[in-house]
């Protein structure tokens, strides 16, 4: 766990992290305590790095790779100059 929080951060992960705690102070001066488990949600994906929203999928599970079924059909295409 701490090498999850000292490792990694990009510009995305602070700014989740900046956002959340401004969440948090706001809803807690306006007295607004859905806000702070909005806030404290935001805070949390730029703390921990969890989640996609943060930058880094935990364990690759969202990455996509497209497959490519048939390489060679596209290849074998052949074309004729019309004059």
């Amino acid at each position: 766990m701490k090498q999850r929080i000292l490792t990694g951060w990009s510009f995305i992960r602070i700014l989740y992290l900046i956002s959340g705690a401004m969440i948090i102070i706001q809803s807690v001066a306006a007295r607004q305590w859905m806000g702070v488990v909005l806030g404290g949600y935001f805070a949390t994906m730029g703390l921990f790095a969890i989640g996609c929203a943060a930058g880094n999928c935990f364990g690759d599970s969202c990455g996509y790779q497209p497959e490519i079924k048939n390489k060679a059909a596209i290849e074998d295409v052949e074309f004729k100059e019309i004059k």
